[in-house]
């Protein structure tokens, strides 16, 4: 198909669109969905990228000229739009979108006040689950750290539900004085409602009413001759004032959240900092590096590109009182994403185009943030480009290797065959990508038909990018698997390697054993490929490999351990699969649950003493009956 053919067929295709409210959904080959747009009118929307604009950005032409197929979904409201294409993108992850990363929760303290006694948790997902959110903060230390002094401080519970329903006396933690002993009714709702609220009175910065409320217990109790209570109340009073002194001020409006937000960038990309201010101090601040994204090119609207991140950068964190803005969006655009704000039951939000001196000073700083993190990025990211580069140039790639996937088959005399997919972004392990295969189509071992099933697994998910390369644990025979196996579900055009160690050479005596070294395995070359023993490039190539050998290793574990779990426990009379999957779930292995004690077994939900004990004896027949069992190669 000719250039002219392609956009004369897309163009019909914008023909066909509705003048309606909705959502568009650029794809490339593939049905790979490389862009998607929201429009308060779909045809004129669409219909603008193909009218010949002269300042349309290069990332835009970029776009334009991948495009096979556009798609749409007619939505009743602009509103319905914008919650849309935010989740479309979290789901698609289009190429050509601004796309937050979310391999970094930051993380919040969470109270549970739909609990009949609330306590606090570090939680790095928002939720409509009725509890409340503080934050977000960037450290999770100083999260656990506060939630401690939280607990201390107004004697708040710490304990799981469990456990608080499980106890029949109070625990070591109510005896020195830390917790007010809920669990034994030794304080009722009401007055414990009152600790809560202090708490988080605390976390709202009202310093000054926390304060003056223990300053009136502390006296109290003095005045009643309880003077060990009165100690620790001075000292809870001392560790506030202690904490407040360490906080930087930068607003006079003790009573307005605010997140101020700046930005940074070139060619290069861009750079979007949020600094988190909340009762007027800095709690944290959150960078977002957008690569393609150029602020001073003159067919990048702000309006756009801001709206987007506002409306997705929301959707997964709190909505605060005032959200100051480097630009003007438009009074249309602001009513807008307050109507999305609420559909998603968060706060109406007052966007402020900084003005007034306090907002500008604000905005000085959160801009100051944006460009010296944006240089720590492109220096990090120049480092970065030169060992892929190395990479690269060692395997004759096509593209530099900014996403390299990796792939181990494991298991364990033929039996339980699973595999691991690994992935490397820009040299860093991308968390969220990583998938583990429960092989299904093969029984006993063949690793030619587990690689080609895992293969085709993977690449039938269009939604995640192509790698620029695979790496293959093992030497030419696994790599000789991979390459068919891409053949035969016509993948052929994806790079791959294989990777083997060499053999130790020597007596084996420590002192005389030679490192051996890493080789790596190309598609019609005889010869292995080294690279040195220092470079930075075979390090991020090795790491990768023994991530999926872990990562496939811990899996086949756990399919082990859950199978023996479940055959020794079938017997025990009154245990379920509920209660199987209750005590998984609460432990996280059968390792783990055959450490506990009676009490923690019989504390999960569903469970009681007599069924605890037999599941304590059952694994311990178990665990004697197969120490000698040795792991999956």
């Amino acid at each position: 198909m000719t250039e002219a053919n392609r956009i004369d067929i897309l163009k019909a295709r914008v023909r066909e669109l509705p003048n309606h409210s909705g959502v568009y959904l650029m794809k490339a080959h593939a049905e790979k969905v490389i862009y998607v747009g929201k429009a308060k009118d779909l045809r004129a929307r669409v219909r603008s990228y193909f009218n010949g604009q002269k300042n349309i950005s290069p990332k835009t032409q970029y776009l334009v000229a991948q495009i096979e197929h556009i798609d749409y979904i007619v939505t009743k409201t602009e509103v319905e739009a914008f919650l849309l294409e935010a989740s479309l993108i979290k789901k698609y992850k289009p190429r050509y979108n601004i796309r937050l990363k979310d391999d970094k929760a930051y993380p919040y303290v969470r109270v549970s006040m739909k609990d009949p006694f609330p306590r606090f948790y570090l939680d790095r997902k928002v939720r409509a689950d009725g509890a409340l959110y503080f934050g977000p903060y960037t450290s999770g230390l100083f999260v656990r750290e506060t939630i401690r002094f939280l607990n201390r401080t107004f004697r708040i519970r710490d304990c799981t539900d469990g456990f608080m329903r499980a106890r029949t006396r109070p625990c070591l933690t109510y005896q020195i004085g830390r917790c007010s002993g809920p669990c034994v009714k030794l304080i009722d709702r009401p007055a414990y409602a009152l600790d809560v609220e202090s708490a988080l009175d605390f976390l709202r910065g009202k310093n000054k009413k926390v304060i003056a409320e223990l300053t009136k217990k502390m006296k109290q109790a003095a005045e009643d001759q309880r003077f060990e209570a009165a100690a620790k109340l001075r000292d809870s009073v001392e560790a506030i004032r202690a904490i407040l002194e360490k906080q930087i001020v930068v607003s006079a409006k003790e009573d307005l959240d605010q997140d101020v937000i700046a930005f940074f960038g070139d060619e290069r990309g861009t750079l979007i900092e949020t600094l988190h201010i909340r009762a007027g101090r800095v709690i944290g601040n959150r960078s977002q590096f957008v690569p393609k994204l150029n602020p001073r090119d003159e067919g990048e609207d702000p309006k756009e590109w801001m709206t987007s991140f506002l409306n997705q950068y929301y959707a997964e964190n709190v909505v605060p009182d005032q959200i100051v803005l480097p630009a003007d969006l438009s009074d249309d655009i602001y009513k807008l994403l307050r109507e999305v704000f609420v559909s998603r039951n968060q706060k109406p939000a007052q966007f402020i185009h900084a003005l007034d001196r306090e907002q500008k000073k604000l905005m000085e700083m959160a801009e100051k943030n944006a460009e010296s993190h944006f240089q720590d990025h492109v220096n990090k990211q120049t480092n970065v480009t030169r060992i892929l580069e190395e990479i690269q140039g060692k395997f004759q790639l096509r593209a530099l290797p900014i996403r390299i996937e990796c792939y181990d088959i494991s298991n364990f005399q033929g039996e339980e065959t699973v595999a691991s997919q690994v992935v490397f972004e820009d040299g860093q392990p991308k968390r969220s990508d990583y998938r583990r295969y429960k092989i299904r189509t093969v029984e006993g071992s063949n690793d030619f038909a587990s690689m080609k099933e895992v293969l085709e697994r993977r690449f039938r998910h269009t939604e995640y990018d192509d790698p620029q390369l695979v790496v293959i644990d093992g030497g030419k025979g696994q790599l000789g698997m991979a390459l068919k196996a891409l053949k035969e579900i016509g993948r052929e055009d994806i790079s791959c390697v294989g990777l083997a160690k060499a053999r130790a050479e020597g007596e084996f005596h420590e002192k005389d054993i030679r490192h051996s070294e890493e080789r790596f395995f190309l598609p019609g070359r005889s010869n292995p490929v080294t690279f040195a023993p220092n470079s930075e490039a075979l390090k991020i190539l090795v790491a990768l490999r023994d991530e999926a050998h872990r990562f496939a290793i811990t899996y086949h574990r756990k399919l082990r351990d859950e199978a023996l779990f479940h055959s020794q426990l079938d017997e025990i009379d009154g245990l379920g699969e509920k209660r199987k999957l209750a005590l998984l779930k609460h432990f996280g292995s059968v390792s783990a649950i055959a450490l506990a004690s009676l009490d923690e077994i019989a504390s999960v939900q569903g469970m009681n003493k007599s069924v605890a004990k037999a599941v304590i004896e059952a694994l311990s027949v178990s665990q004697n009956g197969n120490e000698g069992l040795s792991e999956p190669d």
